[in-house]
């Protein structure tokens, strides 16, 4: 299994059908899990994909329209009824506070996991921990909506010519990290810097500054498409975009590897959201995703 992927829960817009649940999305990264949006009928879905209480550490939740948040409370309750050990953190909206607590307080359970409500209320950073900064920016939607962006830190890669340039083997190798130079080598000298990867989720939204902003040079974007470019006025007028809208913010921003969700129940064919997003200019990796889907975050550049 990879370190590093995306795990489709759901890909349905306002309605579910048979073959589409609601919202959910699970991004493995490392050794943590961030659960985003999740749907009516999340729990379950986790449970056909293999995913546990226990790999959530966050749930990120982009506004509070109910395809997109009506899962909370049964998930937050499963990580009640498993004891999962350690804190949950929980962003949301900051206006949509009255919402979480109906949801997260919704029936009766005892609580016994350490859920920390940690809401958004304007763009800017939410966590830094050693393997990512986790970002919010505003986007565009009749509700208050936030969409999230992850970036890992800046490292360096060793290049194995240098060092054996330098005589540098073994545990010297370890050291020179450490030190940062060695015997009048330099990192600089035996290194070079490699670039954190970058993953951004978009969901309901117009075009907007927001939406450029957490595209931007991403390795994995997850973004809506709940419309095709027949119905533009439409998705202009409910605060959607359009697979062709879509698959220019992913060329114009340079994404890696883009992935298509979020889709109205009045398309049959999944097809024609990859043909739009193609036609406006975008020739990188693309998945129309579909539920129980897993997605890997491309590996570095």
């Amino acid at each position: 299994m990879s370190a590093r992927e995306l795990v489709v829960l759901g890909t349905a817009s306002q309605v579910p059908t048979r073959h589409r649940n609601h919202n959910g999305y699970l991004l493995r990264w490392d050794g943590e899990g961030l659960l985003f949006d999740p749907g009516e009928g999340t729990q379950r879905q986790m449970l056909r994909a293999g995913v546990a209480a226990h790999d959530l550490h966050r749930i990120c939740v982009t506004h509070f329209h109910g395809d997109h948040a009506l899962g909370l409370g049964g998930v937050i309750q499963r990580i009640n009824l498993d004891r999962v050990p350690h804190e949950v953190t929980a962003h949301y909206p900051l206006s949509g506070q009255h919402f979480f607590e109906r949801l997260r307080y919704a029936t009766a359970y005892r609580e016994t996991a350490r859920l920390t409500e940690a809401p958004v209320e304007d763009d800017g950073v939410l966590a830094t921990t050693p393997a990512y900064t986790l970002e919010a920016r505003r986007l565009s939607h009749p509700v208050e909506s936030f969409g999230y962006r992850l970036v890992e830190p800046d490292g360096r890669r060793m290049l194995p010519e240098r060092l054996a340039e330098h005589g540098i083997k073994g545990s010297d190798v370890g050291e020179l990290q450490r030190e940062g130079s060695l015997r009048g080598v330099t990192l600089d000298d035996v290194s070079e810097m490699r670039r954190g990867q970058r993953f951004a989720f978009v969901m309901d939204t117009r075009l907007c500054e927001g939406v450029d902003a957490l595209a931007e040079d991403c390795d994995l974007l997850v973004i809506e498409s709940t419309f095709l470019d027949g119905d533009h006025q439409l998705a202009a007028d409910h605060g959607h975009l359009t697979a062709g809208q879509a698959g220019r913010v992913a060329k114009e921003a340079g994404v890696r590897h883009l992935v298509l969700t979020h889709f109205s129940q009045r398309y049959s064919d999944p097809a024609e959201f990859e043909r739009e997003a193609r036609a406006a200019g975008f020739d990188g990796e693309l998945t129309v995703a579909h539920d129980l889907v897993r997605v890997p975050v491309p590996k570095r550049r």
